[in-house]
């Protein structure tokens, strides 16, 4: 799933190339793509037409287009866009072939680029909802993510010091912080040298800290390099992918040296997915499994 710099690499291209343009026309193809607007497509392309997208914000990994009546109105919705596991935001050509797993096309009225929504496993979609505060009423119980000018690193501390879970479970915890996923979660508690499954009560504050100092650098780095692509899934809206995987200390490196010790880096089940870590630069809490 795209986390925070993939996301932030889509909303910049978004910023771009629609910011202050109208919605001529929406075209949704089948239902999935529309299946959290529980109206249906034919409403949202309805409700989508003649709106002007006033800019392209985003919250962690959530992302929306700011809607308003006119570009000098206040924008009152936003167009979740839900990229799932596999969704694109392609800033096109009107007359470039339509590709394969294309579910939505937008045009707008100066009719320039169009943009288009593709989604092979179809995870993704969009979705209308009411701001408040210029944020999404679906979003606003989310976190506030470390590049948010109003992110408040040591109410963050305090809370993921209050916690009895795995520190691993805190930081993907969207509620807490946001846009840290599997990934960077990973990269940081390598770069921290602490086990995902410690309890986060059990960790000084200070340590928290540098922990969630650790997140916010391995993201922005990954920001700089266009985001983590593991394949042609993950791109921005101009098809590019990012070429952060290449610089992975921790996620997906198992049975390679750690680059800090040489120690084999290991791979344990997490949840329903999986963690990776070198078994001496992250000591193992006691009393877990071996």
């Amino acid at each position: 799933m795209p986390e925070l710099p993939e996301v932030e690499v889509v909303r910049r291209g978004l910023a771009d190339h629609v910011s202050g343009r109208t919605i001529a026309a929406v075209t949704l193809t089948g239902e999935r793509v529309a299946r959290r607007h529980v109206p249906g497509p034919r409403d949202l392309e309805d409700r989508l037409s003649g709106r002007t997208v006033t800019g392209a914000h985003r919250r962690g990994k959530y992302l929306w287009l700011a809607l308003a009546d006119g570009p000098d109105a206040v924008p009152d919705e936003g167009l979740i866009v839900h990229l799932g596991m596999s969704g694109q935001m392609l800033v096109t050509d009107p007359a470039d072939p339509v590709a394969k797993h294309t579910h939505g096309r937008v045009r707008f009225t100066d009719e320039g680029s169009e943009l288009r929504f593709v989604d092979q496993r179809t995870f993704g979609g969009f979705a209308l909802a009411d701001l408040v505060d210029g944020v999404p009423e679906s979003v606003a119980h989310i976190g506030r993510d470390p590049f948010d000018p109003e992110y408040d690193h040591a109410a963050a501390v305090l809370d993921i010091k209050r916690r009895r879970s795995g520190i691993k479970r805190v930081l993907l915890n969207q509620t807490v912080v946001s846009g840290i996923g599997n990934i960077y979660a990973d990269e940081a508690l390598w770069r921290a040298g602490i086990h995902g499954e410690r309890l986060a009560s059990s960790l000084t504050k200070p340590a928290i800290g540098r922990l969630l100092d650790h997140a916010r650098d391995v993201m922005a780095e990954a920001l700089a390099q266009g985001g983590t692509s593991f394949d042609a899934l993950y791109v921005n809206v101009n098809g590019a992918s990012g070429y952060f995987d290449r610089s992975l200390s921790a996620y997906g490196q198992e049975g390679r040296p750690c680059p800090r010790c040489g120690a084999t880096m290991r791979r344990e089940q997490f949840m329903n997915r999986s963690s990776t870590s070198c078994p001496r630069c992250q000591v193992r809490p006691r009393g877990l499994p071996r």
